[in-house]
């Protein structure tokens, strides 16, 4: 391995720049050219690349997003297109790839591999919703995001009394939302691992505003069988608006950005080194990841067949305590 690539593909998750600045100052150690590719394999199609130095890469350890940018590329998916663009960067001597992203940005590097092209993956997605590592990158910055939201709008459920629903993100995964209402303390949590009925789930709520209930908090994830909008007008027919009508707060993008923490930091840079080491060493068709406390490389194809699931009793637990 004499030069390698480095990409960003998919949704931005803070710790990006992290991995970004593992992969180029290891890969320099280890005697190779590193070429940064903007805006993911699209930008990989373009052939929109820098070389990227130890000097380009200071200072950005502490920032979010990505300095690469991200993109969704629909060219990509066309097989013309991909032969065509693997065969210019072999040309160009390029010897391996290193793809930064979540689920569909793998799909992407083992479209590659099938092309020659070695690809090692750094799981980096705030939903945690990626086999073959115990966490993503993003993860950890997300929910402390989102704490630190739900911290601030308890403040107002508190003093004006009312059920607030809350929406965080997390796609099919209800991690996220799980997560951060055990560390919050919120009274109900919907995620989609768990389907619920609307009138049951609504219900609850209701009897614990009649009986004189304080505080309400709702944390649902987006991908929930039953969506936080639909909770809320829900809410509105049965609970006057004189009384402290339900409030509805969706998160958003908020919860993508801001400064990594500590652990999305190390666990970047971690990931990075393992990366660089996975391309040296001929592992040319695998993700790394954390498992437990140390970090392995696991098959792109194994690793797409695992399902993530949350720990068992996690639901339970915050059942209990929310009483």
């Amino acid at each position: 391995m004499n030069r390698i690539g480095v990409l960003t593909s998919g949704g931005d998750s803070p710790g990006m720049n992290a991995c970004i600045r593992s992969v180029v100052r290891h890969g320099m150690a280890r005697g190779m050219e590193v070429i940064g590719y903007r805006r993911g394999y699209e930008g990989l199609i373009d052939n929109d690349g820098i070389r990227m130095t130890s000097r380009s890469v200071s200072g950005i350890m502490q920032t979010g997003g990505t300095i690469l940018q991200t993109a969704r590329s629909k060219r990509f998916l066309d097989p013309d297109v991909r032969a065509e663009m693997v065969q210019r960067l072999k040309a160009d001597g390029l010897d391996g790839l290193v793809v930064v992203g979540g689920n569909g940005s793998f799909r992407g590097a083992v479209e590659l591999v099938a092309l020659g092209m070695p690809v090692a993956g750094v799981p980096a997605s705030i939903d945690n919703d990626i086999g073959g590592t115990d966490m993503a990158v993003g993860v950890d910055t997300c929910l402390n995001t989102i704490i630190s939201a739900v911290d601030k709008i308890k403040d107002t459920a508190g003093s004006l009394p009312r059920p607030f629903i809350i929406e965080v993100m997390g796609r099919k995964s209800g991690y996220l939302a799980l997560l951060a209402g055990l560390a919050c303390g919120a009274e109900m949590v919907v995620i989609p691992e768990e389907p619920v009925e609307l009138q049951a789930l609504g219900k609850i709520i209701v009897d614990a505003y009649h009986r004189g209930k304080s505080m309400f908090i709702c944390l649902v994830s987006e991908g929930a069988t039953v969506t936080a909008r639909e909770i809320t007008d829900y809410l509105k027919l049965h609970i006057p608006p004189e009384g402290g009508g339900p409030r509805l707060s969706i998160l958003g993008y908020i919860q993508r950005g801001g400064s990594p923490s500590a652990f999305d930091r190390i666990l970047a840079t971690r990931m990075g080194v393992a990366a660089v080491n996975a391309l040296a060493d001929g592992q040319h068709s695998h993700m790394v990841g954390l498992n437990g406390n140390r970090i392995t490389a696991t098959p792109f194809l194994e690793a797409a067949a695992m399902t993530p699931t949350i720990e068992p009793g996690l639901s339970e637990m915050a059942v209990t305590l929310s009483q």
